[in-house]
């Protein structure tokens, strides 16, 4: 019978990791269809920021009740990953708490710690609940986040649940077997786990032993079980950035916010146009067959890796919509949706790829138009709050000047005022319709 278990296990961890790593390389082929971009410089900086926003969490802290309580979820997730070390060895070699004899007292202590703090995430996760379904706080219902996306937010938020349920069921439920000399560990007293040694005998005490390991069992399949089930639910899920904000933080820009990057085949045509020596005939004629650069994006596949990633890294948190001020006041942007709608973009890409055998096929699609239109793009004010906001160092306003500059360079289609203002500079080197000689003009009206 055991070898019938460790075979099935195997099967599921095998199978589970496999689909996983399935999923995984279609995100990472969708994320490599975007422009390459150098992040590789100042090294020391972007392990700094690995460690401290993506470890340490620090950019969540500008809200510290909502930080508290993600970084208790946060710690737990972490931590209970040392229990599933020591199912995964039990599950396979048919052993039963196979750490306990080598650690000792550690293995109580570690043991005891992963029951403290998963009690503190069952709490942070049941406010989080609270505040989403029943406070309703205002930036996790917005319209982006009605459907697909709030029932996302609370079926991860239950898995959780259960998954603390079935690591206090497991542990519960072997403490009262021990105590009867029951416990498939050999021996008799108190494993000493610092909750379960009284929540064990308050909720499982009465029970008979047969009860008593049909439910140690369940909690133990119930948690290997809830663990492959979280992993390859990520790929669905908002939820990726537990495992993609360390990329993210790492490849994150680190120039000054409000400084953008030129297009380097407009910076050398200007360069070209400014130079009195140099010859417009010098540079090579373009193939017949070759597609010339486009200025700007209209679609993700001109955006950049970096870009692409953050999409795929969005928490959806709602921390830039709720401070951006052209969403305050009643535009139709929201730098959130800005990135969902990259993301939904990317996936129809993806899935047009692996229906045509690893070529994308066009759809008639695109990002712009199709899932994100001039009206909000226009609406951005570039003041850079969406990006200080984010606690994963996100930028929907790269994305957004990447989109206008398709408008203005590719299609002309830039608002009248703006247009109205790029002539007056070309004719009056100045953005007023005077003439440089009535600059002054305005001082002799009084």
């Amino acid at each position: 019978m055991q070898i019938i278990s460790s075979i099935i296990f195997v099967i599921l961890a095998v199978a589970g990791f496999g689909i996983f790593a399935v999923n995984a390389r279609k995100i990472y082929r969708n994320i490599m269809l975007g422009q390459s971009v150098n992040r590789t410089d100042r090294p020391a900086d972007r392990w700094k920021n690995v460690l401290l926003i993506a470890f340490g969490q620090k950019k969540m802290f500008a809200r510290p009740v909502p930080a508290l309580l993600h970084l208790a979820i946060y710690v737990a997730f972490m931590i209970t990953q040392i229990e599933l070390i020591e199912i995964f060895i039990d599950g396979i070699f048919g052993t039963h708490r196979i750490f306990k004899e080598p650690l000792g007292g550690f293995y109580t202590f570690m043991i005891s710690l992963i029951e403290i703090l998963s009690v503190g995430a069952l709490t942070a996760t049941i406010i989080f609940l609270y505040r989403r379904n029943l406070l309703k706080l205002p930036r996790l219902n917005m319209k982006e986040m009605l459907g697909w996306p709030k029932k996302d937010a609370n079926l991860i938020l239950i898995m959780e649940i259960i998954l603390v349920l079935c690591i206090f069921t497991m542990n519960g439920t072997d403490e009262v077997l021990y105590n009867m000399g029951k416990s498939h560990f050999e021996g008799q007293g108190s494993f000493g786990f610092t909750v379960s040694q009284h929540l064990g005998p308050a909720v499982f005490g009465s029970l008979s032993e047969g009860t008593l390991h049909i439910l140690e069992r369940v909690g133990w399949w119930g948690h290997f079980m809830m663990v492959l089930a979280f992993l390859n639910y990520l790929y669905f899920s908002k939820h990726l950035h537990i495992l993609l904000a360390f990329p993210n933080t790492y490849f994150a820009n680190l120039n000054p916010e409000g400084q953008f990057d030129n297009l380097e085949s407009v910076t050398n045509e200007v360069k070209l146009m400014m130079d009195p020596n140099a010859d417009p005939f010098a540079a090579p004629a373009p193939d017949e067959n070759s597609v010339p650069a486009k200025f700007g994006a209209s679609d993700v596949m001109d955006l950049n890796r970096v870009q692409l990633l953050n999409a795929y890294t969005c928490t959806e948190c709602g921390r830039c919509t709720s401070s951006c001020p052209a969403n305050i006041t009643g535009k139709k942007l929201s730098p959130r949706l800005i990135m969902m709608k990259t993301r939904d973009r990317l996936e129809e890409v993806g899935k047009n790829i692996d229906a045509n055998k690893g070529t994308f096929v066009d759809d008639g699609k695109s990002l712009l138009n199709d899932y994100i239109t001039p009206e909000e793009l226009w609406a951005c004010t570039t003041c850079n709050a969406c990006v200080e906001e984010c606690p994963v160092q996100i930028s929907p306003l790269s994305i957004i000047m990447d989109m206008r500059r398709f408008l203005v360079m590719e299609q002309s289609a830039a608002p009248v005022e703006l247009n109205n203002m790029m002539t007056n500079i070309e004719n009056n080197a100045a953005p007023w319709p005077y003439n440089q000689m009535d600059r002054l003009n305005w001082k002799d009206e009084n």
